[in-house]
């Protein structure tokens, strides 16, 4: 396991492709002024010992040098022992709702990265609790199971997107039944299942999955995506819009928000409905929930006393530093006779 102190200093890398556009216009502005001077055969008698080869070398040195002083400057860290650390949290599992209708824009920029943006604040404000992550649509599927990695979590959600599924439709009562083999504990209460959709053209059977994991003792809560008013649904090719969704009819789809539909969901849950359209306001009600809720303690395995090793790296860029001085530019002997990079001798 590593870590970076100051990820900020590997914006250096870019000094790098512009050492290399330096170089390339200044061999360019060298080649005009040495034939203004006089012709390449008699530049090559002028200096016979000339390497093409050298003066690559050494830029590709200086480059090297230059990323492993940057890689230094960050100071990876590399963990060494592994202990194990006692937590008290909530068990909370994030079901999301990837179908078609959360592409819908009545929400900026859509209903999908909406959804995306709250977990991730949730994520973001969440101490020593545990998460999951289920993605559903005409299916559940399970993104991440339970951990305490939130970094891992955040990368999983940020890869969630409504092509994941190529069954359509809103299989609430799946999510919830996917939800409840994410618990491994059998005597836990703590159990919390957030839903994230807009609810629409969702499954009968949502009812059912509700009261089976309300018996396993699982809260319910339920948040919305979307407004009242709706939105068309766009259908997009390499980023631009190319039409939007059509019914049987021809008509163009108004995908909206139903709230009813969570509101009975998260009652029958023993939950409450969180309107979804401020990020900050859900992310304090659900911090105000978790906070009200009994804490389980558990253990988990983490790596520990991390030590530095900025110092290597500062050594390569020393070494290949010292290495570019005494590189001279001129052929080196038997170099020279190996030929190796095939330049032409001269009588």
């Amino acid at each position: 396991m590593y870590q970076i102190d100051n990820d900020i200093y590997f914006y250096g890398l870019l000094v790098i492709p512009a050492v290399v556009l330096l170089f390339l216009i200044y061999q360019f502005w060298k080649r005009r002024r040495q034939k203004q001077f006089a012709s390449a055969e008699l530049l090559n008698k002028l200096s016979p010992e000339r390497s093409l080869f050298k003066p690559v070398l050494k830029l590709l040195i200086v480059c090297l040098a230059l990323a492993s002083l940057v890689v230094g400057l960050a100071n990876p860290k590399v963990g060494t022992k592994m202990e194990t650390v006692k937590r008290e949290g909530v068990d909370v599992v994030f079901a999301i709702d990837v179908s078609k209708s959360m592409l819908a824009e009545d929400i900026a920029p859509n209903r999908l990265e909406k959804a995306k943006r709250i977990v991730s604040e949730i994520i973001n404000s969440l101490a020593s609790d545990r998460v999951g992550i289920i993605a559903y649509a005409g299916q559940a599927y399970p993104q991440l199971p339970i951990t305490t990695d939130y970094s891992a979590a955040k990368m999983f959600l940020q890869g969630m997107n409504t092509d994941m599924m190529s069954s359509q439709g809103t299989a609430i009562d799946q999510a919830i039944e996917l939800a409840q083999t994410f618990y491994d504990d059998q005597d836990q209460t703590n159990r919390v299942l957030f839903l994230i959709s807009d609810g629409e053209d969702h499954s009968q059977r949502a009812v059912e999955a509700v009261e089976a994991a309300v018996e396993d003792g699982i809260k319910i809560f339920t948040i919305g995506v979307g407004t009242g008013k709706g939105g068309r649904i766009p259908l997009r090719r390499n980023g631009v819009i190319e039409s939007y969704k059509k019914d049987n009819k021809g008509d163009v789809v108004i995908t909206r928000l139903d709230e009813e539909t969570l509101k009975a969901i998260a009652a029958n849950g023993n939950g409450v409905y969180i309107d979804g359209d401020n990020t900050e306001t859900v992310k304090e009600t659900v911090t105000e929930i978790l906070a009200g809720l009994d804490k389980k303690e558990f253990e988990s395995k983490q790596f520990a006393d991390f030590k530095d090793q900025f110092q290597w790296f500062i050594a390569l860029a020393l070494l290949l530093l010292i290495i570019d001085i005494f590189l001279l530019e001129r052929r080196t002997a038997w170099l020279k006779k190996l030929n190796l990079f095939n330049e032409k001798e001269e009588s």
